[in-house]
C-alpha cells in the first residue's frame, strides 16, 4: 500500500469522538475547535481518557491519535439532516479562550440545552472541514483560515458548523474498524 496511511477506528475512538465538546474559535474567518479545557466532556482529560479506555498510560498518546479518528470520524460517518437535541457542555466553562455561537456576548450566558435543525447543507461540509492539530492548544481543531480548504467560499451558515458538527460527533452513524488515507481522504480499508 505504498504512500498510503493506516488507522484502526476503535469502539474506544468513537465514543471518545461522541463525547468531543465543539466550541467555537474566532481567529480568522472563525472555525470549530475542540475545546482545550474539558476536549472529553470534563477538564480531567486524562480520566476521561481513562474512563473510556481503561489504560493508565497511555492517555497523551490515545489524546493525540483523536486527531486522526476525528477525520477519520468525519469523512466517513453519515448523519441525516433532521432536528437534533444535546447538553450544551459549554454552558460550564469558561470562554476566555474559545468561543460558543450561541453565548450571548451581554451577559456571557449560553443555553444549558440545544435544539438544532441540521439541513443537507450542514452535512455536506462537515467532511469538507480541513483538521489541523492545534499545536498551542493541543487539540484537533479546523483551519480558521480556509475552514473548508484553500480557495473555496466561506457558506453562509458557517457559524451554524458548530452545533451542526457537535450533533454530527454525537449521532453519526460509524463502525469501527481499520481506515487508509490516500491524499488528504480517509475512507474504510
Amino acid at each position: 500500500m505504498g504512500g498510503t496511511t493506516t488507522f484502526d477506528l476503535t469502539l474506544e475512538r468513537i465514543a471518545l469522538i461522541r463525547r468531543m465538546v465543539v466550541a467555537w474559535n474566532a481567529a480568522g474567518r472563525g472555525a470549530p475547535i475542540v475545546h482545550p479545557d474539558a476536549p472529553y466532556g470534563s477538564t480531567d482529560r486524562d480520566g476521561d481518557i481513562f474512563n473510556v479506555t481503561g489504560d493508565d498510560d497511555g492517555a497523551d498518546e490515545e489524546h493525540r491519535a483523536l486527531g486522526d479518528a476525528l477525520a477519520v470520524f468525519i469523512h466517513n460517518a453519515v448523519l441525516k439532516p433532521g432536528r437534533y437535541a444535546y447538553h450544551n457542555t459549554l454552558a460550564k466553562l469558561s470562554s476566555d479562550d474559545v468561543g460558543d455561537v450561541f453565548r450571548d456576548e451581554a451577559t456571557g450566558e449560553t443555553p444549558e440545552h440545544v435544539t438544532f435543525d441540521v439541513t443537507a447543507e450542514h452535512v455536506a461540509l462537515v467532511p469538507k472541514l480541513s483538521i489541523v492539530w492545534d499545536q498551542a492548544r493541543d487539540v484537533p481543531a479546523f483551519d480558521t483560515d480556509a475552514p473548508y480548504g484553500a480557495g473555496t467560499d466561506i457558506p453562509a451558515v458557517h457559524h451554524e458548523m458548530q452545533p451542526a458538527l457537535q450533533i454530527f460527533l454525537r449521532y453519526a452513524d460509524l463502525g469501527p474498524g481499520p481506515f487508509a488515507k490516500r491524499g488528504d481522504r480517509w475512507a474504510a480499508v
